[in-house]
């Protein structure tokens, strides 16, 4: 025990009368009773893919739920939809396109092969060795997802790529699993691993320190798209206002 918590715990003594070992504080301190509120939803009684979908939306994050089986289609048709020439998705800038003009994409070791069963050869890519900023738009998974917060956490293992990854594309798209979906925060973290390094997305990256005008892509993903495979899909989510 450090000399300056022993101090501390004399003068404790000294002004309670009680003897106050480490042991029992410690003790006295677990006894203490906790009745925090963990959860605002109960997922028996609340769709809370549903609840995922509309508040991640709400962050401007383009939301589809598609069924398990329709994934690659899904992913082949949110990639389809950028336009390296332009920029724009109509007008998401993408990575360097192909030679049949195809925007790449980097698809992190572990994803499944059925995601991206659609997508033409040319358009996949390796991050190994790891690629320029330029080139970091990416297809990855996620290791869960919390309802209450519209959020995405990566901790990036198998599908999940490297931090950069996350931090540093134009554009991202990021296949969450119904089952990876929890209520609250509490339920997410019970969920993960603590050793490894966890990435929480809540939507496009996006500050509005000068003068509250809102500018995207400053410290993430300027465009995020978020596939959610369920069984009981419902229909794309966007908000663009």
């Amino acid at each position: 025990m450090s000399a300056a918590r022993e101090e501390i715990l004399a003068r404790i003594r000294a002004a309670t009368g009680r003897p106050a070992t480490p042991a029992a504080v410690d003790a006295a301190y677990a006894a203490l009773p906790r009745g925090y509120l963990r959860a605002h939803h109960d997922p028996a009684g609340t769709d809370i893919v549903a609840l995922f979908a509309e508040r991640a939306a709400d962050y401007r994050a383009v939301v589809q739920c598609v069924p398990p089986d329709g994934l690659a289609a899904a992913v082949t048709h949110a990639v389809s939809a950028l336009s390296p020439a332009s920029g724009q998705p109509g007008a998401v800038a993408a990575g360097s396109p192909d030679d049949a003009g195809h925007p790449r994409m980097i698809v992190p070791d572990g994803l499944p092969a059925e995601w991206i069963a659609g997508l033409p050869a040319g358009t996949i890519v390796r991050d190994d060795p790891p690629l320029s900023a330029r080139e970091l738009d990416a297809i990855s998974g996620c290791a869960a997802a919390i309802a209450e917060t519209g959020t995405i956490i990566l901790d990036h293992g198998p599908g999940q790529g490297r931090r950069a990854l996350t931090l540093v594309p134009d554009f991202h798209l990021v296949v969450v699993q119904a089952a990876q979906i929890t209520a609250d925060i509490a339920d997410a973290l019970a969920r993960l691993e603590p050793a490894r390094p966890h990435t929480l997305i809540s939507g496009p990256s996006a500050t509005s320190d000068i003068e509250l005008i809102r500018v995207e892509g400053v410290h993430g993903p300027r465009n995020l798209h978020i596939l959610i495979a369920t069984e009981a899909p419902i229909a794309a989510v966007t908000r663009s206002g």
